[in-house]
């Protein structure tokens, strides 16, 4: 594996591996690497020939109060996994390099849709940042194909939105959502969990299951069904960020006659913020 800090050495390399006729995939990640990582580079080498994994920790999609500062940063032991996982090239570039001009006058990428609910109303800008610095990433990897993870749900559906809305010739592949064994969504964050919360902090997805689980059998007070969810997590110790049932697409509220559904949720422990979301396809029961 290669490992470049430049745009520019990167994009040498990778023209040259075009000119071949490879196809390219990318990975984008924040670092602090864990298996739910890995399971998305091993999903891009199933489907292309060079493999890019980016690791930059992103000031832009960070808000006030939030964990920039000290968001981990492990990049000697990533480097490793990375090889072992068979990654091609490793691009790690400095905040000087991403952004050259600096935060304040950086262009932004916005979407105007499915930004300023869940996620985007507890994180203003977080997703103005997510767009701005995929849309970077893609124009200086030109990959074929991204792959995300769809435990950040939103940010998958953002940024299909955004490839749609903007033309960009690359396939978006969703990579399913790695899990501990007790269920818990593996991610960078759970390192700040505390040994009081891990054995009950699962009720996230616990919760979310049984809401998908009521939906398939026929139930459609959503209403009902999210605050029935906020109650139950409530009670295991937990401040609710958010419980909600949406559209699948849109993430608009859902409605009787949707089919494609996700029940989406965030959670607040001691020290840390995480996400989960549950998706059903139901029949057409008309």
């Amino acid at each position: 594996m290669q490992t470049f800090h430049t745009i520019n050495g990167l994009r040498q390399a990778l023209a040259a591996e075009r000119a071949q006729g490879k196809r390219i995939g990318l990975v984008p990640t924040m670092g602090n690497l864990h298996e739910a990582h890995l399971e998305l580079v091993r999903t891009a080498l199933s489907s292309c020939d060079i493999v890019v994994t980016s690791i930059f920790v992103n000031a832009l999609q960070f808000g006030l109060n939030e964990d920039w500062d000290r968001y981990p940063r492990t990049i000697e032991v990533d480097t490793h996994k990375l090889e072992d996982a068979g990654c091609h090239y490793l691009f790690h570039p400095s905040d000087s390099e991403m952004y050259p001009n600096g935060l304040d006058t950086q262009s932004r990428v916005i979407c105007p849709t499915m930004t300023d609910m869940l996620c985007g109303a507890s994180r203003p800008g977080h997703f103005e940042g997510v767009t701005t610095v995929v849309t970077k990433l893609f124009n200086i990897v030109q990959p074929d194909e991204a792959v995300f993870g769809l435990k950040d749900y939103q940010q998958l559906a953002v940024i299909r939105r955004m490839a749609e809305d903007l033309c960009m010739p690359v396939k978006i592949t969703a990579a399913a959502i790695h899990r501990e064994p007790d269920g818990l969504a593996m991610s960078s964050r759970n390192g700040y969990i505390t040994a009081a919360e891990r054995p009950v902090v699962n009720v996230l997805y616990n919760t979310l299951q049984e809401i998908a689980n009521r939906i398939n059998e026929g139930n459609q007070d959503f209403s009902a069904l999210e605050g029935e969810g906020k109650k139950r997590i409530q009670a295991a110790g937990f401040r609710v960020d958010y419980l909600a049932i949406c559209n699948s697409r849109t993430l608009e509220p859902a409605a009787i006659d949707d089919r494609e559904i996700t029940v989406l949720g965030a959670l607040y422990t001691s020290a840390a913020r995480l996400i989960d979301n549950v998706s059903l396809t139901l029949e057409n029961r008309g």
